[in-house]
């Protein structure tokens, strides 16, 4: 198989028929052995009959239906884990990322690169998505002592061994761009066109991106729970100088210090100890949920599988 596209389905039922006849128009113009793998993340709307039906229509579609909704970043390594393709296309299923793009794609990544991504040039979001989205790449930097451009999507294009190479990785909190950054190999961002979601509007609600945000960096990084460290030291000497330094004047100035500095250390201490045992609590309960290494996504069933086949 030369050329697989892998698109995860949650929402924008109505999107996926004009989805396959754009993307059958330009894959068949890049190579006539392709596929398209659909990835029903339990879609509320239920995408799965119109992924049947397209699957009966046209057998260079593969239809990978999960157990129930596992997110968006395991139903694309569900969609990576079952592609056949030796270049391997993820995008979503909105239509916000444009099928015609993928030749753009594809050619750049035959002049050697192993992984190119796609840089949206004009994002179809608003000032406030915008906004938090460039607020939390600028924390996540920091965090991992990365460059991660917030611009960069999950439109990308990788070849089999980048693939392969990312399935291995087994981590329950996922990060597609991210962890092909870490991953290495040659790769290099390319400006691309996108348009406006064919229906509706996006499923990830406010509260499931502060989640999200929450979830990569703790997963990502220790610095955070470094920085606290440092903090809550820098706080020990302070507290320790502040109390000499009272009980100084209370002897020179014969000044009762009172109660209340004292009941407000004592708070402000307590706060900053809850807090950062909280945030350790985060941590641990990331390798509670690591180490119980249950598989990161269950197939229902599979339309169209090559292995059903043979």
């Amino acid at each position: 198989m030369e050329i697989s596209t892998v698109i995860p389905v949650y929402g924008c039922r109505a999107a996926l028929p004009e989805l396959h006849r754009r993307l059958t128009e330009v894959l068949s113009a890049i190579s006539e052995d392709y596929e398209i793998v659909f990835v029903n993340d339990c879609c509320p709307q239920n995408s799965w009959e119109v992924i049947e039906a397209i699957c009966r229509d046209d057998k260079h579609v593969k239809g990978i239906e999960l157990s129930r909704n596992f997110g968006q970043m395991k139903a694309i390594l569900a969609g990576l884990e079952n592609a056949s393709g030796n270049w391997i296309v993820v995008m979503d299923c909105d239509l916000q990322d444009r099928p015609e793009e993928i030749k753009k794609l594809y050619d750049k990544a035959q002049e050697g690169y192993d992984v190119v991504l796609a840089k949206r040039v004009q994002r179809k979001d608003g000032p406030v998505k915008k906004a938090l989205s460039r607020l939390f790449y600028k924390v996540y930097n920091f965090a991992t002592d990365n460059t991660y451009d917030g611009s960069v999507c999950n439109f990308s294009i990788i070849n089999r061994k980048v693939a392969e190479s990312y399935c291995r990785l087994r981590e329950q909190h996922r990060a597609y761009v991210m962890y092909l950054k870490w991953l290495g190999f040659r790769q290099i961002a390319i400006d691309v066109e996108c348009d406006e979601r064919f229906e509706g509007k996006s499923s990830y609600s406010m509260k499931k991106r502060i989640n999200m945000a929450i979830e990569l960096l703790t997963s990502q990084s220790d610095k955070i729970i470094r920085l606290f460290v440092t903090f809550g030291f820098i706080m020990a000497i302070v507290s320790f100088l502040t109390i000499i330094g009272l009980v100084i004047y209370k002897f020179v100035a014969d000044v009762s210090i009172g109660w209340t500095s004292i009941i407000a250390t004592i708070i402000l201490v307590g706060g900053l100890i809850i807090m950062v045992t909280g945030i350790v609590g985060i941590y641990v309960g990331n390798i509670f949920i690591q180490t119980k290494d249950r598989p990161l996504y269950v197939i229902r069933q599979i339309l169209n599988d090559d292995k059903d086949e043979k």
